[in-house]
């Protein structure tokens, strides 16, 4: 059942980032914001997907720089610079807010309490980890794309999206395993194994969508 939500969340998630794009920069840009929260609100829940144990975050991962590649590709690099900022600013504040949130004192009916402190008590540590990778990965993202833009001409989009997302997907999983979750798992090769095995399907999948791009953005 989790492998068959699997591709039907990339699925909605390509759809949705070709909905955003017919909306033009701003959309895209909200779409990006969005899914870097998303990221790391659920990167807290684990499943079982392909016999692995894995997060649940990491298609929207995925989707927040398939959101800026088509930024990118669409609008320039300067609006895909000021997508990565808002971004960032909307994990800050989100990740603030969370705290504040935790801080108000339930009163005696609230039943919800609990429940909001297990999501949002993560270790500073992995929340910290979590936004400076992310940051750090969407900055490599645009460049990378930048320069296969320029040297890959007449090389189709899906290609150049699904290098791009291959190699940024791969650094941002080594960089969180290393900062966020060394010392505190058994096994930090399983554990980037394990998602970047869950990562290249997700992209593997998600990619040739992208042909499609080109077609949506002359008649938005």
């Amino acid at each position: 059942m989790n492998e068959l939500l699997f591709f039907g969340h990339i699925l909605l998630v390509v759809a949705f980032s070709l909905g955003a794009l017919r909306l033009g920069s701003q959309g895209l840009t909200t779409l990006v914001a969005l899914q870097a929260v998303l990221a790391n609100l659920f990167v807290v829940k684990q499943m079982t997907l392909f016999g692995l144990n894995v997060t649940c975050s990491d298609v929207f991962a995925i989707g927040s720089l398939l959101a800026l590649n088509l930024l990118q590709e669409f609008f320039g690099r300067e609006a895909a610079e000021a997508a990565i900022k808002v971004s960032f600013l909307s994990m800050v504040f989100f990740a603030l807010m969370s705290q504040v949130h935790l801080a108000y004192i339930p009163s005696g009916a609230d039943g919800t309490h609990d429940a909001f402190l297990r999501i949002f008590s993560s270790t500073p540590r992995i929340v910290l980890a979590s936004m400076a990778v992310y940051y750090v990965v969407q900055q490599i993202d645009v460049r990378l794309f930048g320069f296969l833009r320029e040297q890959w001409v007449g090389v189709p989009l899906s290609l150049r999206v699904g290098f791009t997302l291959l190699f940024s997907q791969t650094l941002d999983t080594v960089l969180f395993s290393f900062f966020g979750l060394g010392g505190i798992v058994t096994s930090l090769f399983d554990i980037i194994l394990m998602s970047l095995v869950v990562k290249w399907i997700a992209i593997g999948c998600s990619a040739p969508f992208t042909a499609f791009a080109k077609k949506i953005a002359r008649t938005a």
